[in-house]
């Protein structure tokens, strides 16, 4: 049980004087702080994500694969997307500081309330994003390397020639699709560990805030 919800128990008590009394206005800052922080470390979390999965992409770039992606006029598109995603990351990091800047100098109660659900929201579609981004991405790469890739295209071809074409397509799709099943499922544990108990975190505020409201 964390500081506020052992004081709130004795907020309006008579019967006993070993906790001190606090007003409607106390309690206010105090969730007013909470709710602050734990803007600011989805905020400090997001930026810790980009910067994994920037060195992430760093670590592979010069992986055979890469390489031979990038001979090819689809590097081109890929760098579009890159461009595009991080305009949108960015734009999502700008809106948790400001979620996390407008939090921590509201005065009002219901503002507050308002700024909660503003940044909840905020959360869900960033993890949306990030979700649908990646399997948008994953489409498209595959769907380039199949028209463009030397070596890929040769195993088309050979495919074809033995009869093979529709169980070569299928297994590729097959592996690609759990792979990415994969990798989404640890993605979603992720959001849901980390963002997932923050969103709950704030969410307990929320409510807090409705009763005070009352």
């Amino acid at each position: 049980m964390d500081e506020l919800e052992l004081l709130k128990k004795d907020w309006n008590r008579k019967d006993n004087n070993s906790f001190p009394k606090l007003s409607y206005n106390d309690i206010y800052k105090m969730i007013l702080k909470r709710s602050s922080s734990i803007v600011k470390w989805i905020f400090i979390i997001s930026l810790l994500e980009f910067g994994f999965w920037t060195a992430l992409s760093f670590s592979f770039k010069d992986f055979d694969g890469f390489e031979r992606f990038n001979d090819t006029d689809a590097k081109y598109i890929i760098l579009g997307l890159t461009v595009f995603g991080y305009v949108v990351l960015f734009y999502f990091f700008f809106l948790f500081f400001k979620n996390y800047r407008t939090i921590s100098v509201t005065d009002s109660a219901k503002v507050l309330m308002e700024n909660i659900l503003k940044t909840r929201q905020t959360v869900k579609h960033y993890v949306a994003f990030n979700l649908l981004f990646m399997i948008g991405s994953t489409i498209i790469v595959l769907f380039i390397e199949f028209k463009q890739d030397s070596e890929l295209i040769a195993q088309v071809t050979q495919a074809t020639a033995n009869g093979n074409a529709f169980m070569f397509y299928a297994k590729t799709i097959v592996i690609v699709g759990l792979a990415l099943t994969l990798v989404l499922a640890i993605l979603l544990g992720f959001y849901w560990l980390i963002y997932g108990i923050l969103l709950k975190k704030l969410d307990r505020n929320y409510h807090e805030l409705k009763k005070m409201e009352l």
